[in-house]
């Protein structure tokens, strides 16, 4: 019953569930809440951002958006993990939290497909390469730029606009695009975190029925290595309302130099 507070706050992680692979690895996917209403915090790999047995450093973030952030990153781990159990421990305006991650059968979700024979968008950033779909794997792309110079971060997009709710139209927006820190030294501004998708063809994978375009600029305070995140929600929202389809993440790396 205590009221949101906007900083000062505790970040949770979210273990979303996990899924099987055709290798017979399992990838588990995982998101965070920060239950602070505006304070962005970067928190580092190490002792207070570490996942645990293993190495600390296993694709988590360091930048933390306010508010609950869904399937932010993946872990994959072998056919033979068995009972075993990762922990992510967060440390976050000097509150620590603790969380389990595992495979256990109770938690198996399925990301690539609803009950409703929806399916993730697709994210691409070249027309003529497959593009990613689903919970984030790997680095998609990579990029260079130096300190204060707008880069532009082309995306192409596509979708099978299944929408029960569409009455049998497209529905508007098909997609809705998010940009936004993951990783890096320094403040990253987007011209738009939220570029508009316009309508425009290429030649998706099936079953995508829409395809278009979004782009907008990243421009960053300091030189280093960064990694930004970009989600792309069909119509059923953030998160698939809680049921871990349909959208789907991609990242990618920029490497910036001194001006």
């Amino acid at each position: 019953m205590e009221p949101p507070h906007n900083a000062g706050q505790s970040i949770t992680g979210a273990f979303e569930g996990w899924y099987s692979n055709p290798d017979g690895t399992s990838t588990i996917l995982v998101g965070y809440f920060n239950r602070n209403l505006q304070q962005e915090l970067d928190i580092p790999i190490g002792p207070n951002n570490k996942i645990e047995p293993g190495p600390a450093d296993q694709g988590q973030p360091t930048h933390f958006l306010p508010g609950r952030q869904w399937g932010v990153f993946t872990i994959t781990v072998p056919k033979d993990f068995g009972e075993k159990r990762l922990n992510w421990t967060i440390v976050a305006n000097g509150k620590p939290t603790v969380i389990p991650l595992d495979v256990n059968p109770l938690y198996i979700v399925s990301p690539f497909v609803d009950a409703g024979g929806n399916t993730p968008p697709f994210i691409g950033f070249d027309p003529t390469v497959k593009p990613m779909w689903g919970p984030p794997r790997d680095i998609s792309r990579s990029f260079t730029t130096s300190v204060a110079s707008p880069l532009e971060l082309p995306v192409w997009v596509a979708d099978d606009a299944k929408n029960p709710y569409s009455m049998g139209k497209l529905p508007i927006p098909v997609v809705l695009l998010t940009w936004s820190k993951f990783r890096g030294p320094g403040d990253v501004k987007f011209s738009s975190a939220k570029p508009r998708v316009e309508e425009m063809p290429w030649k998706a994978p099936s079953p995508a029925v829409f395809t278009g375009k979004a782009s907008t600029t990243a421009t960053f305070s300091e030189p280093g290595e960064y990694v930004l995140e970009i989600v792309a929600n069909d119509w059923s929202g953030d998160g698939g309302r809680g049921f871990q389809c349909c959208w789907s993440t991609a990242q990618v790396k920029v490497s910036v130099t001194k001006p």
